[in-house]
């Protein structure tokens, strides 16, 4: 069953932008691209540190620390050094509001 929660008014996150938002199971990354939303753990799959502070290149996220890039779409692991996947959620527009499954 679907457990959504909100993550903010639609302008509030403009395209280009990202989000964190911190859930009781784990801290999700929403991001904007040109108008899609898409949300991702806030987890390097390579070293488990944080993720959404590196630098977005089209769809994708570099990590800060070692480079390892990552599919923002699906969660796709690009590059070494990572080679396992990050877990991503869905998300939908609800009266002006993104909201993210947490319970997926």
């Amino acid at each position: 069953m679907a457990e959504w929660m909100d993550v903010g008014e639609i302008g509030e996150l403009p395209p280009g932008s990202r989000k964190i938002v911190n859930t009781p199971y784990c801290e999700i990354a929403v991001f904007n691209l040109a108008g899609e939303f898409f949300a991702i753990e806030d987890v390097c799959s390579h070293d488990g540190g944080e993720l959404a502070s590196g630098v977005c290149e089209g769809d994708q996220i570099i990590c800060p620390r070692h480079g390892a890039r990552f599919c923002i779409r699906n969660g796709r692991a690009l590059t070494p050094p990572a080679y396992e996947d990050i877990s991503t959620f869905p998300v939908r527009i609800e009266n002006g509001m993104v909201q993210i499954d947490i319970d997926d």
